[in-house]
């Protein structure tokens, strides 16, 4: 799973813009299910029956990424940009990105004011991102246009991903984790479940633009019939010295048991049996409160006429940036509780209120 990790994150795939990743997942699951196609949106969905009578189980997490798109190209052949998705606006200045031009990937930078002007600025300011540009080394507007970038163009960090650490407790950084880290913990879950028993139906769900709104999910839940549903997605951790940090969820200390956040209170029934699974399976959990985030979990679960849903969440780091990061350890975890989750499903199982 860890290389499956590294090879997601490094297609590039900002919201709205996914086709990168919906194409790899499509031929990635077309041997492993019994049907799979993309939907009008972009979203890929899977079905995997299994071989005896039982529910249907939706196991959904999202392919975008946060990015940007070019909004203006000025004459001097810098670019003015507008934002995909959640950025903090505070460490923007100077990273690299990649736009994605019509027929090929373009390297640039986010320019930034020279430290020797500092004496000669407020360093306390943060700058608006409508106030920055990124810098691709053309000197006019038509050079920009010549290397295949116009008004609507994608762009991504440019990140490599690597492991860190000591090998016993390793950490993945790079861009994209949220929530390929998550796609890839549905791609090996189906891997292993290829000459396993299960009851009832799989179906799986890579979702669209999650990042600006839960849309994709909101889209491809609707002809669905499911009678319960699994939601895996990136988290922030609260373990590092921030003032606003409570220790409340820590990377390395299991996969993270949502309780409530922005978008979903989770139904008791869901969150309890999740939680019996990992204590008999001794999967190391965390129970998840937090109001800062949403996930594709809460637009599923207003679905029909109300869709028990749970979610699994991936602890990280530097959420939304070039550099976020995971346990390696909480991703396997996530994955064998994932596992755990269909293998357990019985003909008669119900998650009443």
């Amino acid at each position: 799973m860890d290389e499956l990790v590294k090879q997601l994150t490094e297609l590039n795939g900002p919201s709205g813009y996914e086709q990168n990743i919906a194409y790899f997942m499509e031929a990635y699951v077309k041997e492993k299910v019994d049907h799979v196609h993309i939907d009008p949106m972009g979203n890929v969905i899977a079905r995997k029956k299994g071989t005896k009578p039982g529910p249907v189980t939706l196991l959904t997490a999202h392919m975008d990424e946060v990015g940007f798109i070019v909004k203006k190209i000025e004459d001097n052949g810098l670019i003015r940009f507008e934002k995909l998705g959640g950025h903090d606006e505070r460490i923007l200045l100077a990273q690299e990105v990649k736009v994605l031009g019509s027929d090929k990937e373009i390297d640039g930078v986010i320019g930034t004011l020279g430290a020797h002007y500092v004496k000669f600025d407020d360093p306390k300011k943060v700058r608006k991102y409508t106030q920055l540009y990124i810098d691709v080394g053309a000197s006019s507007k038509q050079e920009v246009e010549d290397l295949g970038i116009e008004v609507g163009t994608p762009v991504t960090w440019s990140t490599t991903s690597k492991l860190i650490g000591p090998k016993e407790n390793q950490m993945m950084v790079g861009k994209a984790l949220d929530d390929r880290a998550g796609c890839a913990v549905l791609l090996t879950a189906l891997n292993e479940l290829q000459n396993m028993e299960f009851a009832g139906e799989v179906v799986f769900l890579f979702a669209v633009q999650e990042e600006v709104g839960l849309r994709g999910a909101q889209v491809a839940i609707k002809p669905l019939q499911v009678d319960v549903a699994l939601a895996i997605d990136a988290t922030v951790v609260s373990d590092t010295p921030e003032e606003t940090m409570d220790q409340s969820l820590e990377l390395g200390a299991g996969t993270g048991i949502k309780v409530m956040d922005a978008s979903l209170i989770v139904q008791k029934s869901v969150k309890d049996y999740l939680k019996n699974i990992a204590k008999q399976s001794s999967i190391h959990y965390q129970l998840e409160i937090f109001n800062g985030i949403g996930t594709d979990g809460g637009a599923v679960a207003l679905a029909d006429k109300g869709i028990p849903t749970g979610v699994l969440s991936i602890p990280s780091r530097n959420a939304h940036s070039p550099v976020e990061m995971i346990n390696m350890k909480d991703l396997h975890a996530t994955k064998e509780l994932v596992k755990a989750f269909v293998l357990t499903m019985e003909e008669d199982l119900q998650f009443k209120f």
